[in-house]
């Protein structure tokens, strides 16, 4: 007797649900392993970006704000010149005692462009900032510093040492410091005023910027002290071969 086994159809259905579900879950697994991974590489390339940019601003920033502070002091070396003069005005004999300082104290502002040069040649460096504001108040913060190195830097420095031969109060007395000091004043405003800005567009405080100069000049400091190690290494080995060259010349050795 031949005796044939069926499968309950509600077993079949059971069967076909069961894969079913395996199916739906694997193109799940799948869709979620794929957003994991693009999503986990966008999070990584944002958070890269987000430090490329915040290092931008920061060395930017920290650049206006090294500048400010050497025009501050040529402005301040302005007004000092202006008192100067006041006193000579007041009791010509201290002209002895007040012409070195006179000739010494010249206003002028160091500072480089490294920075300027990286940020305003690189349209990638500028679209990683994205701020457009940031960009032209930096832009125009640039543009005055250049202003002020041609107006008060080379001009006060050309008449002060080119144009006057100071050896009287007469000559002293003779240099316009007025127009340098109203010039410096309006451009240094300005400046300020221009970093201020940027401080608040990038939301930078001023603490922050505080601790990105501490951390950058103790590191200007460190690259300083492995030059001078330098120098001093290579001063040592000169002198040692001086004297090796001098024992060798006393032995009549070439």
């Amino acid at each position: 007797m031949n005796i044939k086994l069926h499968t309950p159809k509600s077993l079949k259905a059971g069967s076909g649900l069961s894969s079913w579900r395996q199916f739906m879950l694997s193109i799940l697994a799948t869709t979620i392993s794929i957003v994991l991974t693009f999503g986990t590489a966008a999070v990584i390339d944002n958070n890269k970006k987000q430090k490329e940019k915040h290092e931008i601003v920061m060395m930017v920033m920290y650049d206006m704000y090294n500048s400010l502070k050497s025009i501050e002091a040529a402005d301040s070396a302005i007004h000092k010149e202006m008192h100067i003069q006041l006193q000579l005005a007041k009791d010509t004999t201290k002209f002895k005692d007040l012409w070195a300082e006179l000739i010494t104290n010249i206003p002028t502002a160091e500072y480089t462009e490294t920075t300027e040069q990286i940020f305003s040649s690189s349209i990638e460096t500028i679209n990683t900032v994205g701020n457009v504001l940031f960009t032209e108040n930096v832009a125009e913060f640039y543009q005055i510093r250049k202003k002020y190195k041609t107006l008060i830097n080379d001009s006060l420095t050309n008449e002060v040492i080119n144009k006057t031969s100071i050896e009287t109060v007469n000559d002293a007395l003779k240099l316009q410091y007025k127009s340098y000091a109203m010039v410096s004043g309006v451009l240094l405003t300005k400046m300020q005023h221009l970093l201020a800005q940027c401080q608040q567009i990038m939301d930078v405080k001023d603490n922050e910027l505080e601790a990105y100069r501490i951390k950058r000049e103790q590191m200007e400091n460190n690259i300083s002290e492995e030059q001078q190690k330098k120098i001093m290494l290579i001063q040592e080995v000169s002198e040692l071969q001086d004297e090796i060259d001098k024992a060798k010349k006393k032995l009549n050795l070439k």
